[in-house]
């Protein structure tokens, strides 16, 4: 089992999906692209735009500006199909190579790791705005403290000094 790169590196977010480009579950499933694409269009049925979208332009343009291993896809002349959690499970089921139903169970994993650590994420964030908003009670607390305590750490306001010694009541 050859492996590059781990696989939640290839995992991108598109159009607010987590997937995985064809070519990176290609070689992931040991198929050339064109055979899993091929599989793809042959089973269509099994392919719902839910499970696998073809990128647009631009989108290509940016998951290879981003993407070093994509750099590849810049002068292709098909635009690369993007392959959701659901999307990669099915192209295992199409493709005949025991590398692809090996792999599958991998896939799988990689995106519940990926949901994992976003629900993690979701928690330390609510736990942060808990926290936050404390520390604005405190501070709003130690505000009002300091606004009361403000005027006796002023000095008292000038009074007449009295001189000492003897004075008259006619000079001063």
């Amino acid at each position: 089992m050859k492996q590059l790169k781990p696989l939640e590196s290839m995992i991108l977010t598109i159009r607010n999906h987590k997937v995985i480009i064809d070519a990176d579950l290609a070689a992931l499933y040991d198929v050339p692209t064109k055979a899993l694409n091929q599989a793809v269009r042959r089973n269509e049925d099994r392919f719902p735009h839910d499970f696998v979208f073809r990128l647009s332009t631009k989108e290509r343009l940016e998951v290879v500006t981003n993407c070093d291993h994509l750099a590849r896809l810049k002068f292709s002349r098909t635009l690369p199909m993007a392959f959701t959690e659901h999307g990669a499970i099915m192209a295992a089921t199409v493709l005949n190579s025991s590398q692809a139903v090996a792999m599958s169970v991998f896939v799988v994993r990689a995106f519940v790791r990926l949901r994992e650590h976003i629900a993690a994420n979701a928690a330390i964030l609510k736990r942060l705005a808990e926290i936050d908003r404390t520390l604005l009670q405190h501070d709003t607390a130690l505000f009002d403290l300091y606004e009361k305590l403000l005027p006796l750490l002023q000095p008292p306001p000038d009074s007449p000094k009295r001189r000492i010694g003897f004075h008259s009541k006619g000079k001063s």
